[in-house]
């Protein structure tokens, strides 16, 4: 029977294991019939749904995006189809086919989880029961976003189906919205509500009440820019968005890291410097782990860090890598004198001292800058630790991070509060700056979003938002930052504003779906 993919069967579906809360042992031997009737039997199913936050590098929408956007360039190797495609708009076979799957992969994990937990006896303990619902919404949520923001026409499945369900139409992206803003908003008052200081080790990475409410802006400020609606599918509106980064912003006890670089394993100046990897400013930290152990069917290792390592070569104190998303010039130029982020963002292999050791190889769009802040270090390697540089790295990804709630809230009380808009302005730069005489004064309406915006683009170099940074405010100057003209030919980049900024849907998908999913235009 011909089946599309977002209906991966459960095979595997409980043998997920990870960093702290994810430390769980592999169950096997259990159907979705027999298996869920204890509180530690919904437990594994939350996680095996959280577990899918880890897969594949290819299937990893901060590299696609961060590739598509104008910070990086495809790079990779001579051989390596797919990363120059997304960033020169090209299309190439079945390309988007790793994010589809791992999407609706963990949509139909949450769809379970929420379908059976009726079932489970938890003795009176509501509040666990709730949250773990809680969490589960949370997710099909964040799934569901980074799946309609890529291809924007998408299937919506809310619960797990049966014979004669599974050829599933597209729907509008407004259901689509209103279904993840419900789902967040359902979340919000039954997640893990703890100041960050409070949080043990095995909590972290859990969805928060604070990261529900930072991720409900982002989806508002992405709908609401992006189609040019006034509020978020009629579900939450501005007031209700101010509301929320308000309270994320003073009561949930995240805060900036004192200097930019130690964010950063690759980027701290020391070991001793660094944050760690549940660092104060990482408001949902997406968790990785070495302990797969070169097991491949682990999925818990952070693939885009290999990725996006100095092709074939170690250059202490990094390690290598395939050399992917190299970092435009054009990016690294913008930067103002003084801004440490620079240097945190990228690696300069002029300014490094590289120049005379550095081997070209076969590295295509070669800039002579490479991603720095998630690039894998020579230091603690998974080899060091029994695993495998391929499949084991372990940093994790600061998926919201406390700047973007202080950037997102700046940006909506612009109009509505300008001194505090300033002030959360001015706190991203004076950190950037390390002093207070790069401050820029914000003023209301589109020179305002403009200096907020760019600030946003050098606070997020190599994390995956400058894409959705720049559709949001329209096609015409996604275009306008995207188009590259270089007297390398292979840099050359033309934005399709035909495409309207989304991916192609794996052709796969279209030939399985027996005529229920079309293909975005542009991509024909």
């Amino acid at each position: 029977m011909k089946k599309i993919s977002l209906f991966i069967i459960i095979a595997g579906m409980l043998s997920a294991c990870g960093k702290n809360f994810l430390d769980i042992q592999p169950v096997d031997k259990k159907t979705i019939e027999n298996f869920y009737q204890t509180p530690d039997d919904a437990f594994a199913g939350l996680v095996s749904a959280y577990s899918v936050l880890n897969w594949d590098g290819y299937g990893n929408i901060l590299l696609t995006t961060e590739i598509a956007s104008d910070n990086s360039h495809g790079g990779g190797g001579a051989s390596d189809n797919g990363l120059r495609q997304w960033d020169r708009s090209e299309k190439i076979y079945d390309h988007n086919a790793a994010a589809w799957t791992k999407y609706y992969t963990g949509i139909y994990r949450a769809n379970v989880l929420l379908e059976n937990i009726e079932r489970v006896d938890f003795k009176g303990n509501d509040a666990q029961k709730n949250m773990y619902i809680a969490e589960a919404k949370f997710l099909r949520a964040y799934y569901y976003f980074d799946v309609v923001r890529m291809f924007g026409h998408v299937p919506l499945v809310t619960k797990p189906l049966k014979t004669g369900e599974y050829y599933v139409k597209q729907a509008s992206p407004d259901s689509v919205y209103a279904q993840i803003a419900t789902d967040l908003n359902e979340s919000i008052p039954h997640l893990l509500n703890k100041k960050y200081s409070e949080y043990t080790s095995t909590e972290y990475g859990r969805a928060t009440k604070w990261a529900a409410e930072a991720l409900l802006a982002r989806v508002y400020l992405y709908y609401t820019g992006y189609y040019n609606k006034p509020d978020l599918a009629g579900i939450v509106n501005k007031s209700n968005m101010l509301t929320n980064l308000a309270d994320v912003i003073n009561n949930s006890g995240y805060d900036l890291v004192e200097k930019y670089g130690n964010i950063f394993r690759a980027s701290a100046a020391s070991t001793a410097e660094y944050a760690g990897q549940n660092s104060k400013e990482g408001i949902f930290n997406i968790q990785y782990t070495y302990k797969g152990l070169k097991d491949g069917n682990e999925r818990n290792g952070n693939r885009v860090q290999v990725m996006i390592g100095i092709r074939s070569q170690n250059l202490l104190p990094y390690y290598t890598g395939w050399g992917a998303a190299t970092i435009n010039p054009k990016t690294w130029n913008a930067f103002e004198a003084g801004d440490t982020r620079k240097l945190a963002s990228a690696i300069s292999i002029a300014e490094e001292g590289f120049g005379n050791v550095y081997s070209l190889g076969d590295q295509v769009q070669y800039t002579g800058l490479f991603q720095k802040k998630y690039t894998p270090l020579n230091d603690k390697k998974p080899e060091d630790l029994g695993g495998d540089f391929q499949i084991d790295n372990y940093d994790n990804y600061l998926a919201i991070r406390f700047s973007d709630v202080l950037l997102m809230a700046a940006e909506l009380n612009l109009d509505v509060n300008l001194g505090t808009a300033q002030t959360y302005y001015d706190r991203v730069r004076d950190r950037a700056f390390g002093d207070q005489t790069h401050r820029k004064t914000l003023v209301a309406g589109a020179t305002g979003v403009k200096l907020i915006m760019d600030e946003r683009r050098f606070e997020f170099v190599g994390e995956g938002l400058r894409y959705w940074d720049l559709l949001r405010q329209g096609l015409n100057t996604a275009k306008a930052a995207i188009d590259n003209t270089s007297s390398d030919a292979t840099l050359n980049v033309n934005f399709r504003v035909e495409t309207k900024g989304l991916f192609a849907i794996p052709e796969s998908q279209i030939n399985l779906s027996n005529g229920t999913i079309v293909q975005n235009e542009g991509w024909n």
